[in-house]
């Protein structure tokens, strides 16, 4: 296998099994499980394989709530309960650490009502937050957590314990996939090297000074996959999706890297190993400048302040900002492309990707290898958001 930052000759032909085109979370996933079944696979990336919104700060790994159950948010469910066996493998075959941890969540509740929801929802995951001898919980508790680390006030009327969140550093994440599709002789990363024109009938690429030629390609490519989607297919009346930019700090304090993730009002906090303490992040449809910071993370790193004391005299020793793919529906985008078999979506995804990834591109191998497992929900495939949100009166 050629090295990740290798050259390519000025005429030179290059094939394989899978093109996966992005090498953020879906992309790196979809290569591996490509990698996995056998597949000979080429992963393009216009920059760096784990740059761009994959690259972020935080790594909360939330469920959803557990009232309302249905496929959508089982198949989450169960991609929870299975990562931290997926990325273990990955972690002994390379000799590095993604630190995922299950380490929880904690939801302040700062007003008697909120308790009376919480209560509701502490009933329905007793019956939905269960798999085999997997068992989680969502506990509403009296006071405020151990440790007294939160805000007293934020706790007047209790708190809830999650025990199924978890959080995972997401650099480290990318550099463990990377570092495991390096050592594979099926695998070859091109970096640097947009994919210039895409050919679904030929099966071909243009990159730079080279060619590709494919079988299947996986789009995986963060927003810049809509455009791209919608270029195979004809005019849609609404796009695909759209770019939402996220901005988050990551501050270094005295925090116990084992506590909960805690979250409240739209605040994330999350403790990482080596005393460092993520908070974000923004959700913005309109932006100036796609990377840069700006008074909006100012007030989310105060809130997270007053919510924390530990963290108001924390330094910040990075400020961060990317854009996340947010598909029409806002669910992950998932499927072949209406006339063009061939090629695979494996996108969107928005705040849940991290921790379902790995499942959606189980889910995109499927239809690359023409296997029948279990049904994908189906607000999260291609043809069905297409229905739902793009042209619902088709």
């Amino acid at each position: 296998m050629a090295p990740a930052d290798s050259p390519l000759s000025g005429s030179g032909q290059l094939i394989a099994d899978v093109l996966v085109i992005g090498g953020g979370i879906m992309g790196l996933w979809g290569a591996v499980k490509a990698a996995d079944a056998g597949l000979s696979v080429i992963l393009v990336d216009a920059s760096e394989v784990g740059r761009g919104a994959s690259g972020g700060l935080l790594g909360a790994l939330f469920p959803w709530m557990p009232d309302r159950w249905d496929q959508k948010k089982q198949y989450q469910f169960d991609a929870l309960v299975s990562l931290p066996g997926e990325i273990g493998r990955l972690e002994r075959e390379t000799g590095l650490s993604a630190n995922f941890r299950r380490a929880g969540r904690i939801v302040p509740l700062p007003r008697p009502h909120l308790r009376e929801i919480a209560l509701r929802h502490q009933r329905d995951a007793d019956t939905n937050w269960r798999q085999g001898d997997h068992r989680f919980h969502w506990h509403v508790r009296d006071g405020e957590p151990e440790g007294t680390y939160i805000d007293p006030a934020a706790c007047a009327a209790g708190y809830i314990l999650d025990t199924l969140a978890a959080r995972v550093e997401p650099r480290a994440l990318m550099a463990v996939l990377k570092a495991w599709l390096m050592r594979q002789p099926n695998v070859r990363i091109i970096e640097h090297a947009k994919v210039e024109r895409l050919d679904a009938g030929r099966g071909r690429a243009e990159i730079s000074e080279a060619s590709l030629t494919f079988s299947r390609a996986l789009i995986a490519a963060g927003a810049q996959s809509f455009p791209v989607l919608q270029s195979l297919m004809p005019p849609l009346p609404k796009p695909l999706g759209q770019g939402v930019k996220g901005q988050a700090a990551l501050l270094k304090a005295d925090l116990d890297p084992t506590l909960p993730v805690v979250f409240l009002d739209g605040v994330y906090v999350v403790p990482h190993e080596g005393g460092f303490a993520a908070i974000g992040s923004t959700s913005e449809n309109h932006y100036d400048d796609p990377l840069s910071t700006d008074h909006q993370l100012d007030a989310i790193i105060e809130k997270a302040r007053n919510l924390i004391p530990v963290l108001r005299d924390a330094e910040i020793v990075e400020r961060w900002a990317g854009i996340r793919p947010k598909a029409i529906g806002r669910d992950p985008l998932v499927g072949p492309v209406p006339g063009h078999p061939n090629i695979v979506a494996l996108t969107g995804g928005f705040k849940i990707s991290f921790g379902m990834a790995h499942r959606l591109a189980d889910s995109a191998l499927d239809h690359v290898l023409g296997r029948s497992t279990a049904p994908l929900p189906e607000n999260f495939t291609l043809e069905g958001q297409i229905a739902r949100e793009v042209s619902p009166a088709a």
